[in-house]
């Protein structure tokens, strides 16, 4: 597929996709959502493919959704639109590949609602955060007022929609909203080093754990034992794990599939 707003790249099993719509500061339109999905698509059909990395051009991550667009719809119109950005996202937490959000700059309002589907993420030093909605005198509609108290707690969580502040990147550490901050000159050489810490591993193994990490996020530990159990039950007799124990015996490092 040819993309306008999406940059898509792939280099040793990691598919970088990178927000290209410098103009709006890569605010999400339904365009922009829907070459989106098709790269995800992409990425996940792709059996080579063992990591995703989501990231910005220029100094913003994504700006948040497009208000231009916005502001001409009518009720059942932002519903079908928020719809299609709730169910993007929602495909992207649940993808079995991890993903990393690379937080080049601006992630406010539908950018800091993005970077909450994704499974690891790292911000750049100037990066800076916010789900500003009540000051246009909106509600979130990609599912932050959702994600946001589950990352960081309902009283944090109440505080920053509740304000709309915008926050510098030390302070989302604090709270936790994201992995870790990494200085400019050395931003995405890290983010990738993480990726490849990630890929060299156990693909099948990683997208066990992510389901069970899913399965078992909501329920009593008596529960969630169970769950995992199935899960760490089903990891044995797969290639990867003959291949993993084999690689430990033998003192070698592992040559997954």
């Amino acid at each position: 597929m040819d993309y306008k707003y999406i940059i898509y790249a792939k280099e040793k099993g990691i598919a970088t996709i990178t927000f290209h719509r410098p103009e709006a500061m890569n605010a999400l339109n339904s365009q922009l959502l829907s070459e989106l999905s098709a790269a995800v698509e992409e990425a996940a059909a792709d059996g080579e493919v063992r990591v995703i990395i989501f990231t910005g051009e220029g100094k913003s991550f994504i700006a948040g959704a497009d208000i231009n667009e916005m502001e001409g719809k009518d009720t059942m119109g932002i519903i079908e639109y928020s719809r299609k950005g709730a169910a993007l996202f929602r495909r992207i937490e649940t993808l079995p590949k991890p993903t990393i959000a690379a937080v080049n700059g601006y992630a406010f309002g539908g950018g800091c609602e993005f970077m909450l589907c994704t499974d690891i993420r790292i911000a750049h030093e100037k990066a800076s955060f916010a789900m500003p909605e009540v000051t246009l005198g909106i509600v979130p509609g990609f599912n932050g007022t959702q994600r946001l108290p589950k990352c960081i707690g309902m009283s944090r969580a109440k505080e920053l929609l509740f304000t709309g502040r915008r926050i510098k990147a030390n302070e989302a550490l604090a709270l936790g909203l994201v992995n870790k901050v990494v200085p400019a000159e050395s931003f995405m050489a890290e983010v990738m080093a993480e990726a490849e810490l990630i890929a060299k591993n156990s693909a099948t193994a990683i997208s066990l754990v992510k389901a069970a990490l899913a399965a078992g996020e909501d329920v009593s530990v008596d529960v969630g034992k169970d769950i995992e159990l199935g899960y760490m039950a089903a990891s044995f007799g797969t290639p990867d794990q003959t291949e993993g124990f084999a690689a430990f015996k033998e003192k070698r490092p592992p040559k997954y599939i």
